[in-house]
């Protein structure tokens, strides 16, 4: 990428053993766990970010979603899940509330086995890291932007906004492209692919998705902030690919709401493969075709003079109710004993599999993580060592690997970051000067 060549090495002062590229979660957390399983390490992470950690501090809410009481490989997609699994046991769940516990975050559980800092503070998470990165011995240094990374005759020739540095071993931790404005840019895999690397293409995740306005089911606009729980179906080329369920957020611009962020990968990805795509939601999760029209028919057999917009809201917020009803063409104030058979079946196949025109995902400035990046397979699990380049490790989220809503991505930032530091054994004795 640069016009540097090894022999610019030894005309280097500024020479260490292993350069982090990247403050984030993984970048902090492996420069910890390095330091404290290898002092003898000079351990520099560099990051071009005036503040780094800009990304933990807007996690969450501004509460940071630490990690999650049970955490797995099915809670993630992207790269082999065997892989994921064993990189995830390295720093288990038990193992990661000790070390915030260690750094004077304790955490505490909230609904969906949701871990956060008992302060309730991102900000306490990210400073937190950082004084143990300063207490680990490792170096910190901010806007320090990295250009260029090359292979040099004893490691690695690192190009920075404040001149060359030379080490034994890179940590690639830079993240993906998702938020943007944190400093997340791509640079990370374009560093990685002219190390070797192949990438899977990258499309954004756990991001809202907006609807078409103009579709006649659209019914969004006016239930902005209103929220149901529900199920969705992915339609991938006809078959449904994935069904998922969990609370949805009707909004100005289509919907978002956990279930709809864990949603939003799978018809991103599908989407960018060309393949036909759509998405149904279903307003009785878990339930189909047979067991809801059995309960309408019950209804109207207890209650013939109850109107559909009643029992509707029986099961859905009265707005969501009122909002259905008129784009099905059935009048709100009808009445269970004069709604015909067909009609009836017609509400219940909206029910289960109500269109949700969706047109786009709102993009990279609005999603949580990034899909794809260095593939899995390219790497060792046991160390996150390149399989295609000697001393180069990655952590984090430019691997091919994103988790779902619910503190498993921080997850997967804190054990990839763990498995770095058992890589760093094999650079031995310390030559850095």
């Amino acid at each position: 990428m640069g016009d540097r060549t090894p022999s610019d090495v030894a005309d280097i002062v500024d020479v260490v053993d292993v350069v982090i590229v990247g403050a984030g979660a993984a970048g902090l957390a492996a420069a910890i766990f390095t330091r404290r399983e290898h002092p003898h390490l000079r351990v520099v992470v560099l990051d071009g970010a005036a503040k780094p950690g800009a990304k933990i501090l807007v996690s969450g809410g501004t509460r940071c979603n630490v990690t999650n009481a049970i955490v797995s490989e099915t809670d993630f997609w992207g790269g082999k899940r065997t892989i994921i699994r064993r990189v995830l046991h390295a720093l288990p769940v038990a193992a990661t509330i000790r070390f915030f516990e260690d750094l004077g975050v304790p955490l505490h559980e909230e609904a969906g086995g949701k871990l956060f800092p008992d302060s309730n503070r991102a900000r306490d998470v990210l400073d937190a890291l950082l004084r143990g990165v300063s207490a680990s011995g490792a170096e910190l240094r901010s806007g320090e932007r990295v250009l260029d990374v090359q292979r040099a005759d004893q490691g690695f020739l690192i190009d920075t906004s404040a001149g060359p540095v030379a080490c034994r071993a890179v940590v690639l931790a830079t993240g993906g492209r998702s938020l943007p404005k944190t400093g997340s840019d791509g640079l990370g895999y374009e560093l990685a692919r002219a190390l070797g690397h192949s990438l899977v293409a990258q499309t954004p995740g756990l991001a809202p998705l907006v609807l078409d306005p103009a579709a006649a089911q659209s019914v969004h606009a006016g239930l902005s902030g209103i929220a149901v729980e529900g199920e969705i179906s992915v339609w991938v080329d006809g078959a449904i690919a994935t069904r998922l369920a969990g609370a949805l957020l009707f909004t100005h611009f289509g919907v978002s709401g956990p279930l709809v962020l864990n949603v939003s990968r799978h018809w991103a990805r599908a989407r960018f493969e060309g393949r036909g795509v759509r998405l149904t939601l279903n307003f009785y999760p878990g339930d189909a075709f047979d067991a809801v029209d059995a309960r309408w028919i019950a209804a109207a057999r207890e209650r013939p003079g109850a109107t559909l917009r009643s029992v509707l809201a029986d099961r859905l917020p009265a707005t969501v109710a009122q909002a259905l009803l008129p784009a099905l063409q059935l009048q709100a104030d009808r009445t269970l004993s004069t709604v015909t058979r067909d009609d009836r079946r017609r509400l219940v196949h909206a029910l289960i599999a109500w269109p949700l025109p969706v047109i786009e995902t709102r993009g990279y400035n609005y999603a949580e993580v990034t899909t794809g990046g260095v593939p899995l397979e390219e790497i060792d699990p046991g160390t996150m060592e390149s399989r295609m380049c000697p001393r180069l490790f990655f952590a984090g989220e430019i691997l091919d690997v994103d988790g779902r809503i619910g503190g498993f991505n921080f997850q997967w930032a804190w054990s990839s970051g763990r498995v770095v530091a058992r890589g760093m054994r094999a650079l031995g004795g310390s030559p850095s000067r």
